[in-house]
């Protein structure tokens, strides 16, 4: 065997390693946001009648009004939101997000979990919390459980409105429904769970907004750029740089730094791409708010 085929092994080893490591990293994630999100409907929210914000809310909404079991009610709330993601996201996130879904309805209708409080302050607290920790570790492994931030993003792009204005709008709307339909209290509570919940989010998956800035500076930089712009239809753009000081000490040589802007929902790919190639490169996130310009939409893929 030549050093080049043995190198190509390697290396496809290497991506193999990759590869399983991070589905086993996203089973474990989406497993246990699943379980969190059922735990904190079931146990707090559903029995007394309580409700959220987006997709959930909605579903608990519903639920409440129609006596409509909320197993199926999740799965047709999110099918849009899904059918969505499919196109702005990914074919994989999308099937992920179906299955975690689905296996969140079974859960919740096969699963029996104790009744742990019936406190209104409690309830609104614990139940936006466990609720809110089961969707960041499902974004965590790359799926989502609430679709409101899939059609956000879709909306951003088609409409004047910022995520944040459309995710506003659809909550007011639902809590006001909320309060006209149940009860003003109802409303004010479900508006205590779903700051909660999104705070947890925002704190398990780091604080992270809409779009997310990465900056990349490797030795491979030329196959990364091909990574992105081919695998992830992402926009890229090539900074010429120069080497300073760093882990191999004082250089001088140029180098191509790499700029590109991606949603949340994709930075894990993005990370696995890169490590595919280079797993000694430097990477510095940041986190923007909305953009505006350039190449933000996501250019068609062909398999």
């Amino acid at each position: 065997m030549s050093t080049v085929q043995r190198f190509q092994k390697l290396n496809a080893l290497r991506v193999k390693r990759i590869n399983i490591a991070r589905r086993i990293k996203d089973f474990f994630f989406i497993s246990t946001g699943i379980m969190s999100a059922a735990f904190g409907l079931k146990s707090f929210l559903l029995p007394n009648e309580f409700l959220d914000g987006g997709a959930v809310g909605i579903s608990l909404l519903l639920s409440v009004l129609t006596d409509v079991n909320l197993s199926y009610l999740i799965v047709i709330v999110n099918i849009p939101f899904i059918i969505i993601g499919y196109t702005q996201v990914s074919k994989m996130f999308a099937v992920k997000t179906l299955t975690a879904i689905i296996v969140l309805a079974l859960v919740i209708a096969l699963i029996q979990f104790p009744l742990v409080t019936k406190d209104t302050l409690l309830i609104s607290v614990f139940g936006g919390f466990f609720l809110g920790l089961g969707i960041g570790l499902s974004i965590r492994g790359g799926s989502v459980l609430d679709g409101t931030e899939v059609l956000a993003i879709y909306t951003s792009r088609k409409t004047t409105l910022t995520v944040g204005d459309f995710i506003l709008i659809l909550n007011i709307g639902i809590f006001s429904i909320a309060a006209y339909f149940v009860s003003i209290e109802t409303a004010l509570y479900a508006i205590l769970t779903y700051l909660v919940a999104s705070k947890t989010v925002d704190f398990v998956v780091h604080g992270i907004e809409e779009y997310t800035s990465v900056i990349i500076v490797s030795e491979k930089s030329d196959e990364i750029k091909k990574a992105i712009i081919n695998r992830m239809g992402r926009g890229v753009t090539v900074l010429k740089g120069k080497s300073g000081y760093g882990k191999h000490g004082l250089r001088e040589t140029d180098t191509d730094v790499l700029y590109t802007v991606i949603t949340r929902l994709e930075l894990q790919k993005l990370k696995t791409e890169i490590a595919k190639i280079d797993e000694e490169a430097f990477m510095v996130e940041n986190s923007v708010n909305d953009t505006r310009g350039g190449m933000i939409k996501k250019r068609p893929l062909h398999d």
